[in-house]
């Protein structure tokens, strides 16, 4: 295992609080291909008076959007999750039954993707770490290549919500988590790069600078890409 790795993982076990443990899980597989990070645990009926806790930097449009439209009621993957701790991969076949669904997450570039289960036997709750990106599907190889990489994640998250009882009032407010890609493109637009100077630095095309922009645009919910460098210095991303 490379170096860097074998570094996250030990920060990652001797995390004791939930929101480091899911910053370190986003920073891992963000450096590992993946824009978007998510953990929800089902809490079950009798803990703290609340059924689930979620973590993820998914579009702040999708997350108003799935909750809004009630999809988590039809949602396939999380029907899987209840029943198995198999990973399950996102593509049509998957939500052939859920058209609307699909069609939602093509609309948000979130229709490359996989999630993996944490079932605890000595309670009823249980978990969903899912990781996705905008663009290149998720090949099997991939998916098992990473697969123990998500199941020590997800695992780690989850005991750390179950065995240590966190208290969902106590939880920060949701962090927004820029992917390295964004971080890279609004570094070069604060030092007065445009769109297509940023695309040849970073080898990219120009179509793919201004899309990383849009979706930092997004999570830092403001309305341009000046707005979006400030913002994001802010917050300490750049």
């Amino acid at each position: 295992m490379e170096i860097w790795k074998e570094s996250q993982f030990k920060k990652l076990s001797t995390a004791q609080d939930i929101n480091d443990a899911y910053a370190l899980s986003l920073n891992l597989f963000n450096n590992l291909g993946f824009e978007y990070c998510a953990f929800r645990t089902n809490l079950g009926i009798a803990s703290h008076d609340t059924q689930f806790l979620d973590f993820n930097n998914y579009p702040h449009e999708w997350n108003h959007q799935y909750a809004e439209k009630h999809f988590v009621e039809i949602d396939p993957v999380v029907a899987h999750c209840n029943q198995s701790s198999l990973p399950i991969l996102w593509n049509e076949q998957t939500y052939a039954k859920t058209p609307d669904l699909w069609e939602a997450l093509l609309g948000q570039g979130l229709q490359h993707g996989w999630t993996q289960a944490t079932h605890d036997p000595s309670t009823n709750a249980y978990s969903m770490f899912s990781l996705a990106r905008s663009h290149c599907a998720i090949t099997p190889y991939e998916l098992y290549e990473h697969l123990g990489y998500a199941i020590f994640a997800s695992q780690t998250l989850h005991n750390l919500v179950v065995q240590k009882g966190v208290d969902p009032q106590r939880l920060q407010e949701p962090t927004v988590h820029l992917s390295p890609r964004e971080i890279e493109v609004l570094r070069w637009s604060a030092r007065g790069k445009t769109a297509a100077e940023a695309a040849r630095i970073l080898n990219l095309s120009e179509r793919t600078v201004n899309f990383h922009i849009s979706s930092a645009i997004k999570k830092l919910k403001v309305n341009n890409k000046i707005s979006a460098v400030i913002a994001a210095s802010k917050v300490g991303a750049i």
